[in-house]
């Protein structure tokens, strides 16, 4: 009967999530403190700013989280509203498709690749992927409408 009087603990605002390219490293932010930390993959070609569809590069810059989706394919994923602005007028200038469907996600349940086979490799289209607990984790604690900079 106690625990009912006692206030509930209330779940930390999220301010960002900061991602660190190099270093593969995901980072929650609430009240400029890293609150979380996650490894991450990213695109098969890690290095540089995402140019162009089917680079297999990770953007760089900054975003949002603009809707989620429970994916059979991928688990859970948060979708970055990618391409913004910026990479459009660079990618017409170019005259290429800058791309898109740009997600935070886990890792395929698939039989012939277990999880572990993921581990420290860059795998995704340009994605950035955590394993699938580091998931459930980030999607419970990110709300839709999160700022996202990902950084080289």
């Amino acid at each position: 009967m106690l625990l009912a009087i006692l206030p509930a603990q209330a779940a930390p605002t999220i301010d960002k999530v900061l991602v660190h390219k190099a270093e593969r490293r995901l980072e929650v932010i609430s009240a400029g403190q890293v609150i979380k930390q996650y490894r991450i993959s990213l695109g098969r070609q890690p290095l540089g700013h995402k140019q162009q569809q089917g680079d297999q590069r990770t953007p760089e810059g900054i975003y949002s989280i603009d809707w989620r989706h429970e994916s059979p394919q991928f688990n859970l994923s948060l979708h970055l509203d990618y391409p913004n602005l910026k990479d459009r007028t660079a990618a017409y200038k170019q005259g290429v498709d800058p791309g898109g469907m740009i997600m935070i996600h886990g890792t395929p349940i698939d039989e012939e690749y277990p999880e572990w086979f993921f581990k420290g490799l860059d795998w995704t289209n340009g994605c950035i992927a955590l394993n699938n607990a580091d998931m459930r984790a980030l999607w419970e604690l990110v709300p839709d409408g999160t700022l996202v900079e990902i950084v080289p």
